[in-house]
C-alpha cells in the first residue's frame, strides 16, 4: 500500500531571528518545532535560490581538500540508503572522493529520470569546509552553546532518503539548499516501529525495518500505531527544525541538488559515559534473566538511576556516598576503573 497519510504537522514557528531564539527554552516542550526562515539570511540559503549550480559553486570555494565519505545507490533503491534484501549487507557503496568531483557527479545527473542516488553523509563543517561555519551559523548567539558546544555538520546529495533512526543528541537541522521532508515518532514508538539490528547499521545508527514509502502491515502490524503517533515536518531553504535527542526520523531530501547543515549537542557534562554502553551492557547481564528477576531490577534501576538524582544516597553521610552522590570527573574515572575490572573476569 501507498504511504499512509500523517494527520500531525510540526508546529511552525515565524518571526524569530538567531539572536531572539532560544532553543533551550523550546527544547524543554519535548516536541520538534520549526523556526521558519531563521537561517534564511545565510549566503548558502541565498545562493541555493538562485540554482544548485550557484550552491555547488559557494560550496566548493570553502573546499578543504580532503577527500569526503560518499554513498551511492543504483537507481533500484530509490534514494533509501538502507540493506539488501537479505541483510547481509547495504544497498549501496562508500568510497572516499573530492567534493568537487562528487559534486560533479551530481550535476551530470541532473534531469536523469533513472539516476543513481548519492549521498554525503554527516561530515564535520570546520574540517572538510574550513569557513563556511563562519558565514553560515546559529550558534554564536547562543549562550547555551558556550556551556555544550555543538558539533557541526553538512550532508548533501541529490533526491535520497534515511531510514527512519534516532539519534543520542538532541538536533538543530537547517535546511540550506532543496527541500526535506521529515518524519518523526516520538521515542516510546521504538517498539512499533521495529528496529533493526544493532550492527551493522547503514549510517552508524539503528534504523526502522519499516519502508515508510510503502509499508507492509501485515509483517509489521503494529507499524500502523507509529503513523498515529507520527509528526510531518516540510522544510523549505532557510527553515531549521529542532527536535529532540531519541526522536525518531526519517529524513528525505526531494530536489536534485540539497544541502543541509545540523548541529548535535547535549547538556551534560563530558565525563558522561553514552547511555548507548549501558544498553549494551544490559543485554549482556540483564535481558535472559527470569522474568521476576529482571522486574525486581527494574525497581533497582529505578531507585539508583531514574528517580531523582540525589535520592539513591541523601540519608548517607556526605563522605560516605561516593558514586550515589553529585557525578564529577573523579567520581566517573573510578567508576569506569570498576567497570573494567568487572568486565575482564
Amino acid at each position: 500500500m501507498a504511504r499512509p497519510e500523517i494527520a500531525t504537522k510540526t508546529r511552525q514557528i515565524d518571526g524569530l531571528t538567531p539572536d531572539t531564539v532560544r532553543f533551550e527554552d523550546w527544547l524543554e516542550a519535548g516536541e520538534p518545532v520549526i523556526f521558519k526562515g531563521l537561517a534564511a539570511h545565510w549566503p548558502l540559503v541565498e545562493a541555493g535560490r538562485q540554482s544548485a549550480e550557484a550552491a555547488m559553486a559557494y560550496l566548493e570555494g570553502f573546499d578543504g581538500g580532503r577527500p569526503v565519505v560518499v554513498y551511492t545507490g543504483a537507481p533500484e533503491i530509490g534514494g533509501r540508503f538502507f540493506y539488501n534484501d537479505d541483510l547481509t549487507g547495504m544497498n549501496f557503496q562508500a568510497a572516499r572522493l573530492q567534493l568537487a568531483e562528487v559534486l560533479g557527479r551530481i550535476r551530470a545527473l541532473d534531469g536523469q529520470a533513472d539516476a543513481p542516488s548519492i549521498y554525503i553523509g554527516s561530515t564535520d563543517l570546520d574540517t572538510y569546509l574550513p569557513g563556511l561555519r563562519a558565514a553560515n551559523d546559529l550558534t554564536h548567539a547562543q549562550p547555551l552553546f558556550q556551556s555544550w558546544p555543538p558539533i557541526a555538520s553538512i550532508w548533501m546529495g541529490n533526491r535520497t532518503t534515511a531510514a527512519a533512526h534516532w539519534d543520542m543528541s538532541n538536533n538543530i537541522a537547517c535546511c540550506a539548499v532543496g527541500r526535506r521532508r521529515f518524519t518523526l515518532f516520538p521515542p516510546d514508538q521504538v517498539h512499533n516501529l521495529y528496529p533493526g539490528p544493532l550492527e551493522p547499521t547503514p549510517g552508524g545508527q539503528v534504523v526502522t525495518m519499516v519502508d515508510l514509502r510503502d509499508p507492509d502491515f501485515e509483517r509489521f502490524p503494529r507499524a500502523r500505531k507509529a503513523f498515529e503517533a507520527a509528526q510531518l515536518a516540510e522544510l523549505e531553504p532557510g527553515d531549521v527544525l529542532l527536535y529532540p535527542a531519541l526522536w525518531w526520523h526519517e529524513v528525505e531530501a526531494l530536489d536534485p541538488f540539497n544541502a543541509m547543515i545540523n548541529y548535535w549537542w547535549n547538556a551534560v557534562p563530558g565525563f558522561m559515559d553514552t547511555p548507548m554502553n549501558t544498553l549494551l551492557h544490559a543485554l549482556l547481564s540483564l535481558r535472559d534473566r527470569p522474568g521476576a528477576e529482571k522486574q525486581a531490577w527494574r525497581t533497582m534501576f529505578d531507585h539508583y538511576v531514574f528517580g531523582p538524582a540525589e535520592r539513591a544516597g541523601e540519608h548517607l553521610p556526605e563522605h560516605a556516598r561516593g558514586a550515589l552522590g553529585p557525578m564529577d570527573d573523579t567520581k566517573a574515572r573510578r567508576l569506569r576503573a570498576q567497570l573494567l575490572q568487572r568486565l575482564n573476569r
